[in-house]
């Protein structure tokens, strides 16, 4: 599941795979100065990232209707594997050293029929640092670091994911991408079916 943010996305210069200190325009179109990185999270990171997950998932519960369990916690039952299972990757987004969001991807198939690398599980940018290219850049900074095959599901429901992947996905692969709607078996908490986008950057 994925929430997303709106980023604005223009930047004068154009970062590197986990470099910081780009300018982007910030809301109101003036130009800021933000060192924004992304972490591995480490082990001993777990429990900040558990917290988080925590105010991730309270967000998305307003479209996919989920409930806290007994001692009030979202909980994510996968969180465990980033660190025993291959294939899953977990960042922290740091803006200016300071946490700003986290970045989780894996290789599950969100489209069990069709082959894939890569998929973005979870991505969440706080408030103070949303509008901002913050999302922008942590998107395709994860993008960067992972090259081939990716499908990336988000909620039809969370406007603001609709409006940002499609951008982000957009304008990184230059248009070349695939969006199917109504994704059959891709079905929410809530029941409803996501959205796939599906793209390649590893090719030469």
């Amino acid at each position: 599941m994925n929430t997303m943010r709106i980023s604005i996305c223009r930047k004068k210069t154009e970062p590197t795979a986990q470099s910081g200190g780009e300018h982007f325009v910030c809301a109101g179109g003036e130009f800021c100065h933000m060192n924004i990185a992304l972490k591995p999270v480490k082990l001993e990171e777990r429990e900040i990232l558990a917290n988080l997950l925590e105010k991730y998932d309270y967000e998305f519960s307003q479209w996919d209707k989920r409930d806290v369990n007994p001692l009030g916690f979202y909980g994510y039952q996968w969180l465990d594997g980033y660190w025993t299972e291959e294939n899953r990757w977990a960042y922290f987004i740091l803006v200016d050293s300071q946490l700003a969001g986290f970045v989780m991807v894996n290789d599950y198939r969100e489209a069990s029929d069709k082959a894939a690398d890569f998929s973005m599980a979870e991505f969440f940018v706080m408030y103070k640092y949303r509008h901002a290219g913050v999302g922008c850049f942590a998107a395709k900074t994860a993008f960067d670091l992972h090259r081939g095959r990716w499908q990336l599901k988000y909620h039809p429901h969370n406007e603001a994911s609709v409006m940002f992947w499609n951008k982000v996905v957009s304008d990184y692969t230059a248009g070349e991408y695939e969006l199917v709607s109504n994704y059959p078996g891709t079905e929410y908490a809530d029941g409803t079916l996501g959205s796939i986008l599906f793209f390649n950057n590893g090719k030469s």
